[in-house]
């Protein structure tokens, strides 16, 4: 008999080159474990909108003026085109924003729209507050499950007692690969699982490598 399957639900802001480096883990993580992924929308700018004046000025620019269209326009393509497109997007503007180092611009939308055989113009929405209600339903409902002390990702799994173990992370460079993104993903459940655990963590010493 095979192994029943899980879904984890994988909330990201495009814009977060670690979010991306946690995202390329998981697709690992769907090869050497029972495990789906279920991508959704959270965002940096809505997490940090009532705190950017604690914010350093170059972060807070960055939010002001970048981190609202990518999500914008994923969410767009999610309520246009259904939720199997989210994760398609993901990687597009993931490889262009990150691996390809053409950042948000609306060009690399616009190239990682078509990549997808999704319509270019959808780049539109990065402008709009059209499906800002739905964007903020999204990432409200990533940012419950673990609290507003936090940024992106947020991941999502049934635990095994039924309750749901939903945690931040983890933050790692460069994506574990086979048999080690197994060991990552089995180490990550058993510790967010256990009741009273809120935190490992230790200063970063490099940069997300892309390879």
């Amino acid at each position: 008999m095979s192994e029943s399957r899980t879904t984890a639900e994988f909330f990201f802001d495009p814009l977060c080159p670690w979010a991306w480096m946690t995202s390329r883990w998981m697709l690992e993580v769907e090869k050497v474990r029972p495990v789906d992924v279920s991508w959704k929308v959270m965002s940096l700018a809505v997490l940090n909108e009532n705190r950017l004046d604690e914010l350093p000025e170059e972060y807070r620019e960055m939010l002001e003026t970048k981190a609202w269209g990518p999500v914008r326009v994923v969410i767009a393509a999610q309520q246009l085109h259904g939720d199997e497109v989210v994760g398609k997007l993901y990687t597009a503007l993931g490889a262009r924003f990150h691996n390809n180092g053409e950042g948000p611009t609306r060009e690399a939308i616009v190239g990682a729209l078509t990549d997808v055989g999704l319509p270019g113009d959808l780049a539109d929405y990065a402008d709009k507050d059209t499906y800002d209600t739905e964007l903020r339903a999204s990432h409200k409902e990533g940012i419950d499950k673990v609290g507003q002390d936090v940024g992106t990702p947020v991941i999502a799994v049934p635990g095994a007692d039924g309750d749901e173990v939903a945690f931040f992370g983890p933050v790692v460079t460069p994506t574990p690969r086979g048999e080690a993104a197994a060991r990552l993903w089995d180490g990550t459940l058993l510790v967010a699982s256990t009741p009273g655990f809120y935190e490992i963590k230790r200063t970063r010493t490099a940069a997300p490598s892309f390879e």
